[in-house]
């Protein structure tokens, strides 16, 4: 196999002819689709002038869409028609930015429109604009990328070596469409894990999908993955993304590794899904954290008012300004029937483990996924492994196939501390997982047992009803207000809640814990309430011994002593 970094590192050495003219977070709007198109001229150069040479008999058919006919003369599913190719282009230094046009507008719709999301028209005119767009269009000719001398494989390889650099210049976004590959490692082997019976399977083909896409990084790696367990397998991506930019990027990769790139899909999942009514057997997402959905307010909340259940948010609405509990019901709503059954893997901050009381949407969710018995795992990830935010993470597996051991049950994985610290930070991205830690972290998942990193739950665990105690209302001279059928009236300023455990009887509970101190109050069961929080930190909790007070006043006099000479020094 070639050096995957090597080419890499010598494509991207082509950004410095950039350097002044653009920042180095943009050197990916120059450096991506050029290598699309070095690519794809590359791969059509065999057969190039057959597709040149048949075009006026397609033309004389009078044929509405020649795509199909001029792919199938260049036995791809891409052509390019124009009479231009990089060596033609290199030839017209005079007329480059007319040519290179012409030559884009060469290819077929599907190949052209990758170009159109990556914007690269404006690219060209600012190239050409500080006379670099010649020197460019020179230097990428000299990159080899013939199928002969760089497979598929090792393109995608390339290509996504390429993209890590451009996110990690461009960090301040980057966690937005890119996440970490040892993250998504791990969430692949969480995702398989219990499959690789299956998968071993000989001619076995499975699907993918990813409704926030990204640049496509969850759907490379799960492919790859495969591919190493086994070789005999292929698994089928699909995905969406709403960001134009990494859209061609997700495109192009998938494009460049020969998959079907009609499968990746242009917009916002929630308002235009693009893939509506596909089931697939495996998802898997890392959707943005605590983004607002106010843009597609209206269409949502009409699916869940007037389709319920049979829509995609029959569970419940999160608070507008967090999306996340969405994406997930979007997701299980693309499951397929529990016989065959799909898993989903899908990256989460802390907020939908409990915001939310009893009755909320969000309480609502949890509620349905756990008593449907679709919640598997959770896994607690060690802070600042994302490039735009250091927050705690959390990776969620949810499906509706649990072997039969879990079925029931919802196990904790605690690997906060499972991580190296970077050499060098890139954005907030400080720590990352190791080879070691993605084993550890999927054995522990895989053995399903407990232990110091390991909890296991009953699904009613986290359930608990929210009870209402009401006291009476008294009035002046102490005496409970009565209303008209002689009962007492409840005081709304003395009035609380209660969180009474799932497992345990509300009225047993009240008996014991209530009443002993407010012998007066009662229970108003028709504000009684199901409620679901799942609070990761209390059941990994780890009592640390106090410091005594001699050990605490003698660090104080230390600070006062070191402090005495600090002022000393400054009035001297």
């Amino acid at each position: 196999m070639i050096n995957v970094k090597e080419h890499g590192n010598f494509i991207w050495k082509v950004a410095d002819l950039l350097r002044n003219d653009y920042k180095q977070a943009d050197y990916g709007k120059v450096i991506l689709p050029l290598t699309v198109l070095r690519r794809l001229d590359c791969v059509l150069e065999p057969t190039k002038q057959k597709v040149l040479d048949y075009l006026p008999k397609v033309k004389n058919m009078n044929i509405q869409n020649i795509d199909p006919v001029l792919n199938n003369i260049a036995g791809l599913t891409f052509h390019n028609k124009s009479k231009f190719n990089f060596e033609k282009l290199k030839a017209d230094p005079n007329n480059i930015a007319a040519n290179l046009k012409n030559y884009i507008n060469g290819f077929s719709a599907s190949a052209r429109d990758i170009l159109e999301y990556f914007s690269f028209d404006a690219q060209i005119v600012r190239l050409d604009e500080a006379d670099l767009l010649f020197q460019v269009v020179k230097r990428f000719c000299e990159i080899d990328l013939h199928p002969d001398k760089v497979s598929s494989l090792e393109m995608g390889y390339i290509f996504e070596e390429l993209i890590r650099k451009f996110s990690e210049l461009s960090n301040e976004t980057a966690g937005e469409h890119f996440t970490p590959r040892e993250v998504i490692r791990l969430m692949v082997n969480l995702l398989f894990q219990n499959d690789r019976e299956i998968l071993t399977k000989q001619g076995i083909v499975k699907t993918l999908y990813d409704p926030a896409a990204g640049t496509g990084g969850m759907l490379s790696i799960a492919e790859e993955y495969l591919r190493e367990l086994n070789p005999d397998a292929r698994l089928e991506v699909f995905g969406q993304e709403v960001n134009p930019e990494s859209y061609a990027i997700c495109k192009s990769d998938m494009l460049i590794k020969g998959q079907n790139i009609s499968n990746i899909k242009f917009g916002n999942s929630f308002s235009n899904d693009g893939l509506e009514n596909e089931k697939f057997d495996y998802m898997l997402s890392n959707p943005p954290f605590g983004v607002e959905w106010k843009k597609v307010e209206k269409q949502i909340k009409e699916e869940h008012e007037q389709m319920g259940f049979a829509g995609r948010f029959g569970a419940g609405l999160p608070r507008i300004n967090d999306g996340s509990f969405l994406f997930l019901q979007h997701m299980i709503s693309k499951m397929k029937p529990s016989d065959g059954g799909s898993r989903i893997g899908i990256v989460f901050n802390g907020s939908p483990l409990f915001t939310g009381g009893a009755g909320s949407g969000e309480s609502d969710i949890r509620k349905w996924i756990i008593e449907n018995d679709m919640l598997e795992a959770i896994v607690a990830m060690p802070e600042q492994l994302f490039y735009n935010t250091g927050i705690a993470t959390y990776v969620f597996i949810v499906t509706n196939r649990k072997p039969k051991e879990r079925k029931g049950k919802i196990q904790l994985i605690n690997a906060i501390s499972f991580y190296n610290k970077m050499t060098r930070s890139l954005g907030n991205k400080r720590n990352e997982i190791g080879e070691s830690h993605i084993e550890t972290i999927t054995k522990l998942y895989g053995d399903f047992k407990e232990n110091e990193f390991s909890k296991i739950f009953d699904d009613k665990d986290f359930g608990y009803w929210q009870i209402t105690v009401e006291r009476p209302l008294r009035d002046e001279s102490g005496n409970i207000v009565k209303d008209s059928k002689g009962k007492p009236k409840a005081d709304a300023d003395l009035r609380d809640n209660e969180r009474v455990p799932l497992k345990e009887d509300i009225k047993t509970y009240f008996e014991r814990e209530i009443l002993p101190h407010l012998p007066d109050a009662w229970i108003d069961s028709s504000k009684t309430k199901k409620g679901y929080e799942i609070n990761f930190t209390k059941y990994f909790y780890k009592y640390m011994l106090l410091r005594s007070l001699a050990e605490i006043r003698a660090d104080i006099l230390a600070l006062e002593r070191e402090t005495d000479g600090l002022l000393r020094k400054a009035v001297e």
